[in-house]
């Protein structure tokens, strides 16, 4: 985007947000968006480390047949453990609380978010709801699964049920409030210039993203505060013995939790359009139906959830109507891959580490889409429901949708963030092991599935042990793959070659300030004068 205001370069080698204050007093207490991005980075890899450690126990566990690993009681602690800690302290927040925090105001012309301190407040109050769950984890765990699903959590489960419902309570406000900070931030503090049809695609979908996280979080931080009253109190919602209903929490949980899916990947949706944009030379092909499909999935994300219970007692008639739903959700969905894909057509592609990501993204998420239409036709479901076939086609979508889009943004944007270039050829080489371990860890899984091994066993037949074994395998390379970025990022901060203001080429506000950006992003507030992705014009700010 181009701007009547040149870059200040002279900051680039003096101070910027990283050096403007030392010690530790002045990152825990500071109000800057992009310090606070930093904290959230360290926070969620941390959890993502330790999810990641509960998903190698299952995948060892589930090697043989026989469960010689761990117990049955321990085996449903780990993988509700894995889940809760995957999607509320690292799926969910990844991209709105590391790069949205970081980018929204430098990609608006702004100099901060609207809220500074709320902003902190929002990493606190996500530290507190993580500290939460690791004292589950040491009071022994929880092994309701990740949807606390009554009456078992409500009434019969022996574990941490309360002390995770109050992690997971707590961690929602972080959201909520992350959320609000951004909508009144793209609202009213866009630079002059910049009209709604000029915004970058990443903000559209963070917008989109943020309006879930106002609209659905308080339905299921409710939800579970409910499942902790029926608990201490035995209140009576969910237990048909004093007049409940257990299918009613489903139906709250869901309510929030499938437009939660779309929390984890609209963002990633935002980073695509980005970097397609930026290595195909090429403005997006049709940007406002890119746009409005962001906002379509927002709203139809909202209509869906009773697709989840299908096989509940939900009745025939409800199933059809959320079956046609679930189908039309999918068609914006399908209007930004189409999009991505004409927009590749004719353009000058280059393979940059950010872009094989982007590749990785659009296979995986293109495999993920597909096969939840097998799960939103009524008939199919009823014989998949359960199964291998839905972790499969989970983690297709947050895994290879959501974290390709993660690592995608983080290489992108790394020396924007801390002004130090990777080495390039490790970074592609990582991002083609993790495509391969992921296909071999959770392809088999769709086979197995639809074969009928249900999931959350510990003990299954031995004829499903080569699916198995292909799995454990995949996941071995996985986590090399996952490995390989942590290396050389941190290698990069040290060792690495400096980075310009533009080391890509790029267009876009973020990349006419230094890298990494000062305090307060722009000495004077920039003016737009052109459309976003306008790579017909030269880009300025070259690379230096």
């Amino acid at each position: 985007m181009s701007t009547t205001v040149e870059a200040s370069h002279h900051s680039g080698t003096g101070e910027n947000y990283l050096t403007a204050g030392y010690g530790l007093k002045s990152w825990l207490m500071t109000t800057d968006h992009k310090r606070i991005a930093i904290l959230y980075l360290l926070s969620i890899s941390l959890f993502f480390v330790i999810g990641g450690l509960f998903a190698v126990l299952i995948r060892i566990e589930l090697l043989t047949p026989a469960g010689d690993l761990v117990s049955a009681d321990s085996y449903n602690k780990l993988f509700t453990l894995h889940g809760l800690v995957m999607i509320f302290f690292f799926l969910v927040p990844s991209i709105p609380a590391v790069f949205g925090n970081f980018l929204i105001p430098i990609m608006i012309g702004a100099r901060d978010l609207a809220f500074p301190k709320v902003n902190l407040a929002s990493w606190y109050v996500f530290t507190i709801g993580g500290l939460f769950t690791f004292a589950v984890v040491l009071a022994g765990g929880v092994d309701t699964g990740w949807t606390f699903y009554t009456p078992y959590s409500s009434t019969y489960s022996k574990t941490a049920v309360g002390l995770t419902a109050i992690g997971v309570f707590i961690t929602g406000f972080s959201s909520i409030l992350t959320g609000l900070n951004f909508v009144v931030t793209i609202h009213k503090m866009r630079a002059p210039g910049l009209t709604w049809f000029r915004l970058p695609l990443f903000i559209w979908a963070h917008y989109a993203t943020s309006l879930i996280m106002l609209l659905g979080t308080p339905v299921v931080a409710i939800s579970i505060l409910l499942v902790f009253l029926e608990r201490v109190f035995g209140i009576g919602i969910f237990d048909p013995a004093l007049g409940g209903d257990p299918v009613l929490f489903q139906h709250l949980f869901w309510f929030y939790s499938h437009p939660a899916v779309y929390i984890m990947i609209l963002p990633s949706m935002g980073v695509m359009s980005e970097l397609i944009a930026c290595f195909c030379r090429k403005r997006i092909f049709g940007y406002s139906f890119v746009a409005f499909s962001s906002l379509a999935i927002a709203v139809l994300g909202f209509l869906v959830w009773g697709h989840h219970m299908f096989t509940s007692s939900q009745s025939i008639y409800a199933g059809m109507v959320f079956s046609i739903l679930t189908m039309m959700v999918a068609i914006p969905s399908a209007v930004k891959v189409f999009n991505w894909a004409a927009t590749m057509y004719g353009g000058s592609i280059s393979y940059e580490t950010p872009m094989m990501y982007a590749f990785g993204f659009l296979g995986l998420f293109t495999i993920g889409g597909l096969t939840g239409l097998f799960l939103g036709a009524l008939g199919l479901d009823v014989h998949v429901h359960d199964t291998y076939f839905v972790v499969a086609h989970f983690h297709y979508i947050m895994v290879g949708g959501a974290i390709m889009g993660y690592l995608g943004a983080l290489h992108f944007w790394w020396p924007k963030m801390f002004g130090r270039l990777y080495p390039e050829a490790w970074a592609k080489l990582s991002s083609i092991v993790i495509f391969i371990g992921f296909n071999l860890t959770f392809f088999p899984q769709f086979l197995v599935g639809y074969l009928g091994m249900p999931r959350r066993y510990h003990v299954y037949p031995d004829e499903f042990q080569i699916f198995h074994v292909l799995s454990t395998a995949g996941a071995s390379i996985l986590a090399i793959g996952y490995a390989f970025p942590v290396v050389y990022l941190i290698w990069s901060l040290v060792r690495g070659e400096k980075a310009g203001p533009n080391p890509w080429n790029a267009k876009g506000l973020e990349w006419t300030v230094p890298s990494p950006p000062t305090t307060f992003n722009f000495d004077e507030t920039p003016v737009v004068t052109e459309e976003a992705y306008d790579y017909s014009r030269p880009v300025e700010g070259k690379v230096v």
